[in-house]
């Protein structure tokens, strides 16, 4: 199969499995989403949906989250880890966001991108899910696929991102970067992956790859 053949299966396999597909993180609005995004870093979704609402309860704004201080958010955020980083950079861009962008969510990857513990993958999912402007987050689940697959050389998540772009139509991004990442916990994890389940991987998988399988 050719890369675009092997896309085309993909998305209808993927649509068949998953029509429908609520993010993952709890969230009310761009800004809940952003910090949520954040505190998801090395963390599940499903912890940082228990870790949230005590958080949101106390501060779902930027400006009752810049008012608390960086220990009150780290004692609260304490179980999703990293939490140096991630205290300080969710206090210091509900200021920026107050300071910068009159209390709103920047909708651009270039100010989100400038805003401390916020990466490009973090913009992304927040330009996509909050915005709805096209893009393609790439997480472990998506690089890890989109390899498998054999429509990336697994190198890094950002060829990995210019591949899967010029693979998939752009209209379908938003929804098919959460359709690949359900795929992948569900069918094709890191640990305990096996070919039986990982039936997508099974038909168009790298070569080199199945025959390690066999």
């Amino acid at each position: 199969m050719t890369k675009k053949e092997k896309a085309a299966y993909v998305i209808e396999e993927l649509e068949r499995l998953y029509p429908e597909t609520p993010i993952p993180l709890d969230h009310e609005d761009a800004f809940t989403l952003l910090v949520a995004v954040v505190l998801s870093a090395q963390c599940t979704d499903a912890r940082v949906n228990t870790v949230t609402p005590t958080l949101f309860a106390k501060a779902r704004t930027p400006q009752a989250m810049a008012a608390l201080s960086v220990e009150e958010i780290a004692e609260i955020i304490r179980p999703c880890g990293l939490t140096p980083m991630k205290s300080k950079g969710i206090h210091q861009f509900s200021k920026m966001i107050l300071e910068l962008h009159g209390g709103e969510v920047p909708q651009s990857f270039e100010a989100l991108e400038a805003m401390p513990a916020v990466g490009h993958k973090t913009a992304s999912v927040v330009m996509s899910q909050a915005f709805g402007v096209p893009a393609f987050p790439v997480d472990t689940h998506i690089h890890r696929l989109m390899y498998r697959w054999g429509l990336t050389n697994g190198k890094s998540v950002e060829q990995t991102e210019k591949d899967a772009k010029a693979l998939f139509p752009r209209e379908l991004w938003n929804k098919l970067h959460l359709q690949i990442i359900f795929y992948g916990r569900e069918y094709s994890p890191a640990r305990g992956w096996s070919l039986e389940k990982d039936f997508i991987s099974a038909k168009i998988g790298r070569a080199s790859l199945l025959k390690t399988l066999k």
